[in-house]
């Protein structure tokens, strides 16, 4: 678990090997360039419990940064370089950085002179900004570790879909570099991960799977393939190529797998594959099956938040015998609830509470961090669901996506996943639209395959399909052709499809 340690025991194997280029990085050398990090931050002042945001692309130099943070026993926060120059800059001020790392791609400069709190400011590679480059102030750094290392911990901020990104700060002893993390752990144990590991990371790691378990490979003496962003074809290519046996998708990477052209899709040696871990948002039962049929039964869901509240964990053979569920919780318990805060009994659907996990904030906002967790320290994401008579949770919806109508819940996942079954749609989002009559009325935003002609005829197939098979009051009352918004985690960015809906 210890990087100095691992680095002495592995060399020059590949800790980190960036897909699109080859590029790689040895566990020496993210050794030897964390440990000169390291020492800039001392030198800056910074001590355990100071924060650094860092705003660059997928790439190899994010690592040496984030594991210097790691060691230094500092909050790091990824932030999401697609944010405007606004929004970034929320993210840096809110998480009150005093240190800001950026690609020189990124206007990093102008967002760190916005911000009055960031002291020092370095961006990677060539540059005619006002920040100083980070490989010349390294020049002359010691690439042996600092004295008292300690555990630092990411601080990631919410996707934002609803709101102002709120920071999750942990709450955290001190602990020797070293120890670990808990998701660190926990991918040993449940979930394999060893110095035989090869894992795939498709994802943008200013969200907190992709970072999370790409550190967490090399804690485990593995190797983490980072690819610069996700497309189906390559990525498959990158499986064979690097005979990668953990990956992680999100659902609707599955979905764009699944509709490549069969010859190409099957075409491909996934066998190397032992384990693929899928999270961060619903997936379709029958994209799930085909996915197994195809893979095989090696497909495990997780359920959990980046605020820890809770982490459920599902397997193939569990899953079939449980089709729907995310599975049972490996940390704390789960309570189903009313809307005044009573249990419900088995099978009934309510808001989904947990207790028993570690308690957390959101950094700076006593408010809306007292209002995540109720008198009994209980705490709630929001989703809605129930728990089987065996204790499997399935989930129906976020409270803040379910449409009512004519007084009926509609619950928008369960549309959605019949219309993917089409196949003529590579993705759709359903929203409810304000109705004078109904109070709300069912909304289909849909994006066919791009060979499909759109035109009427396959509206009124697409709307017949979802009849046939739905509920007549749970289908699209209206339907529109184009592209689903989605965060890079794969989640909805449902008040977008609002906004554009409402306009129209």
């Amino acid at each position: 678990m210890n990087l100095t340690a691992l680095a002495c025991t592995l060399g020059d194997k590949p800790a980190l090997i960036m897909a699109d280029s080859g590029e790689s990085l040895s566990y020496g050398e993210l050794e030897g360039r964390s440990n000169q990090i390291a020492h800039l931050f001392r030198r800056c002042g910074l001590r355990p419990g100071n924060h650094v945001a860092v705003l660059m692309e997928n790439c190899l130099d994010y690592f040496p940064i984030v594991w210097a943070a790691q060691r230094a026993g500092l909050f790091y926060t990824p932030v999401n370089w697609h944010l405007g120059d606004d929004e970034a800059a929320y993210i840096v001020d809110n998480c009150t950085a005093q240190f800001l790392v950026h690609s020189a791609s990124l206007d990093g400069a102008a967002i760190a002179e916005s911000v009055g709190g960031v002291k020092y400011r370095y961006v990677v590679g060539e540059t005619t900004g006002s920040s100083e480059r980070l490989a010349d102030a390294l020049s002359g750094l010691p690439s042996t570790p600092i004295d008292g290392e300690s555990e630092g911990y990411y601080m990631f901020y919410s996707s934002g879909t609803t709101g102002r990104p709120k920071g999750i700060l942990p709450t955290r002893d001190p602990q020797a570099f070293g120890t670990g993390l808990p998701i660190d752990h926990r991918m040993h144990t449940h979930f394999g991960f060893g110095s035989e590991t090869v894992f795939l990371s498709t994802g943008p790691l200013y969200h907190a799977a992709p970072l999370a378990w790409a550190m967490g490979t090399i804690r485990n003496g593995g190797t983490a393939i980072v690819t610069r962003r996700f497309d189906a074809e390559s990525t498959l290519r990158v499986i064979e190529t690097h005979r990668v046996t953990h990956a992680m998708f999100v659902p609707t990477m599955f979905v764009r797998m699944l509709k490549l052209d069969p010859a190409t899709r099957l075409g491909v040696d996934v066998s190397s594959l032992e384990l693929v871990i899928h999270s961060a948002a619903p997936c379709p039962d029958s994209v799930k099956r085909a996915m197994i049929d195809w893979f095989g039964p090696k497909i495990t869901e997780f359920y959990g938040a980046s605020e820890g509240t809770g982490f459920f964990m599902i397997d193939s053979p569990e899953w079939l015998a449980h089709p729907g569920s995310v599975g049972r919780p490996l940390v704390g318990a789960v309570h189903i609830c009313d809307d005044d805060g009573r249990e419900l009994p088995t099978g009934e659907t309510g808001t989904v509470w947990f207790d028993g996990v570690r308690r957390f904030e959101y950094h700076r906002d006593a408010q809306r961090t007292a209002e995540a967790f109720d008198h009994r320290g209980w705490t709630t994401l929001g989703d809605l669901g129930h728990v089987d008579d065996q204790g499997y949770l399935y989930l129906s919806s976020r409270r803040t996506d379910l449409i009512i109508s004519g007084g009926v819940n509609i619950y928008p996942t369960e549309v959605e996943d019949v219309l993917l079954e089409h196949p003529a749609i590579v993705d759709v989002a359903v929203i409810g639209l304000p109705d004078p009559d109904m109070g709300q009325v069912v909304h289909a935003v849909v994006t066919p395959l791009a060979a499909k002609a759109v035109d009427v005829g396959l509206e009124t197939d697409i709307l017949a399909f979802c009849q046939s098979r739905l509920a007549r009051f749970k289908c699209p009352r209206t339907l529109r052709f184009g592209e689903v918004p989605r965060l890079p985690s794969g989640k909805i960015v449902r008040r977008q499809l609002m906004a554009t809906a409402t306009e129209a």
